[in-house]
């Protein structure tokens, strides 16, 4: 595909990579109050609203009859986890964003404060398959992913 190619991934993995359902992109965000993981053991820098969201553009949640605070499956090739969805127009449409760092729920986790706010865990998403040409390493954004409503329960991952 175009996309593959523009980000020098080999032609092969174009298909194995990013079939017809994956019709959108994830990207990472950081928040002020949670730059680290560290800092969702904080009981004064975790309080308040929840922070780990989807923030999917209005156009993308219409056509999924998303409204904000709905449950959402965000599935890659290689996983899927779910989430609360906030909708923002301060994204393009195709592209959604999940804030990095969070997923405390996860066995062996020690932080006290932090599991009381799990959130999700976005590297369940990437696809040790994809790789930067240049670098080698993981592709951590713009991952095809798949979004949609999920009437389960808060989020596990």
């Amino acid at each position: 595909s175009e996309l593959h190619k523009l980000h020098g991934f080999p032609a092969a993995h174009a298909t194995a990579v990013k079939p017809a359902e994956f019709d959108l992109q994830l990207i990472g965000r950081r928040d002020p109050r949670s730059n680290n993981s560290w800092m969702h053991n904080s009981h004064r820098l975790v309080k308040g609203r929840d922070r780990c969201l989807v923030w999917v553009h209005p156009d993308d949640a219409r056509s999924r009859q998303l409204q904000d605070g709905d449950m959402a499956r965000v599935s890659s090739r290689v996983g899927s986890i779910r989430i609360p969805v906030a909708i923002s127009d301060a994204l393009q449409a195709g592209v959604i964003s999940i804030p990095h760092g969070w997923g405390h729920a996860g066995e062996g986790s020690r932080l006290a404060v932090a599991q009381q706010h799990p959130g999700v865990n976005t590297n369940l998403l990437t696809d040790h398959e994809l790789l930067d040409s240049l670098s080698g390493n993981a592709v951590l954004n713009g991952i095809p992913v798949a979004l949609v409503k999920d009437a389960g329960g808060y989020p596990a991952g």
